[in-house]
């Protein structure tokens, strides 16, 4: 396995360990397209490392086959000179420089097929997650219809609701059609009014009362003043 077979792994088990963790559908789809998002960003930042490492490889392979050649030639030259010691210390710089070469070889080719295999998850990466964006938003409506048939019962008792208002409304109209037609009474009008003539009749009897008694009190005669009793040795003398 890969470094970076390994690394999606990480992730997906970690966006999975969180997307459990999340009761909503809507956010765990949210979560897992963010995740998506972040893997594409990830992605690409080591594509960028990867093209940067393989263009120093580039740069430096070819430096390193000229101190190969130019090592060779001191080595040549050392030779000539007599200089045996000289000219094995040459070789054997050249030797490393040359295996250095050839490792910077392998690793541009290395460096090359993973910056391939990269640009095709990218690539791939990039296609599911606008398959995935599209199917988020028809399963996010999928919920939304869902959760509306939960609230079925509500929207029953609302729909009764409103019915029953719309008999009371039309009750009524027809009410006010049959009272202006004259085809029924308007009984709090006659309760009203039968009240009003009720109290004129209690206000006018009580009148008609209270002038009777006052026509009897001034036909009534005068009544006369008693004289206050008293003691006969206390009266006058008597007239002769």
């Amino acid at each position: 396995m890969s470094l970076f077979s390994r690394a999606h792994d990480i992730l997906a088990a970690k966006a999975n360990e969180a997307l459990d963790s999340v009761e909503n559908p809507n956010e765990q789809l949210d979560y897992a397209y963010q995740q998506m998002l972040e893997y594409i960003t990830r992605v690409r930042q080591a594509l960028v490392e990867i093209a940067a490492e393989r263009k120093r490889l580039e740069l430096q392979e070819p430096q390193l086959r000229q101190s190969v050649d130019h090592l060779g030639n001191q080595a040549e030259a050392a030779r000539g000179q007599g200089r045996d010691d000289l000219a094995a210390e040459a070789l054997s710089r050249q030797a490393a420089a040359r295996q250095q070469a050839d490792e910077m070889v392998a690793q541009h080719e290395e460096l090359t097929r993973q910056e391939q295999q990269l640009q095709q998850t990218l690539a791939q990466l990039q296609q599911r997650v606008s398959q995935f964006r599209s199917q988020k938003e028809v399963m996010k409506a999928d919920y939304a219809v869902a959760q509306a048939d939960d609230y079925g019962g509500t929207g029953d008792a609302l729909v009764r609701a409103q019915d029953k208002i719309a008999t009371m409304q039309a009750r009524a109209g027809a009410t006010d059609e049959l009272m202006q037609s004259g085809a029924l009474e308007d009984a709090s009008g006659n309760s009203a009014r039968t009240q009003e003539e009720l109290d004129e009749a209690a206000r006018a009897a009580d009148v008609e009362s209270q002038l009777a008694a006052l026509k009897a009190k001034l036909a009534a005669p005068p009544a006369t003043p008693e004289l206050p009793a008293g003691d006969p040795d206390e009266a006058g003398p008597a007239k002769e």
